[in-house]
């Protein structure tokens, strides 16, 4: 694998990289609060403290969607320095890509999981979220060639 690509990311298409990116960084966790939410609105039902409780069960459903549009947001108001044209050179070993303000040069060897989606490649180093390469800066034989060198990669290391 060799190939140069030029791309320029919308603030709309970072923020949707960095919600789905945190999203599954933080999956347990959201899990694990969503449920003490709801058991704590049962406790609190049965126990008669019925408003409570029911604030409790909204909040269990309110949270993902605040959570969500929160990162959106974020995303799109703090890494907006992420859309301007840039030039990324992907090999075997990992990829660099160039702006007129930076330079930053990645192994692939970094990332412990590659997550794809539709739209990304999402790029995650001990669970933690840290970047991504969208699948449209790409045609779809690059795009064919890099799942297939991302799956490798998973199943070596999965071995």
């Amino acid at each position: 694998m060799d190939f140069t690509v030029r791309y320029q990311p919308s603030q709309e298409e970072v923020a949707r990289a960095l919600q789905q990116g945190v999203k599954l960084q933080l999956r347990v966790l959201l899990a694990a609060l969503i449920a003490v939410l709801v058991v704590c609105g049962l406790l609190l039902v049965l126990m008669g403290s019925v408003t409570i409780g029911i604030a409790m069960f909204i909040g269990a459903v309110l949270f993902p969607v605040v959570m969500s549009w929160s990162l959106h947001r974020t995303g799109r108001r703090r890494l907006a320095f992420l859309c301007v044209p840039t030039t990324l050179h992907l090999t075997g070993d990992g990829y660099k890509a160039e702006t007129d303000q930076h330079t930053t040069a990645t192994q692939w060897s970094l990332f412990s999981r590659v997550v794809s989606t539709s739209e990304f490649w999402l790029f995650f180093v001990n669970r933690q979220f840290t970047g991504f390469l969208p699948r449209r800066a790409f045609t779809h034989e690059q795009q064919a060639e890099l799942d297939a060198f991302f799956a490798a990669r998973q199943s070596t290391a999965v071995s």
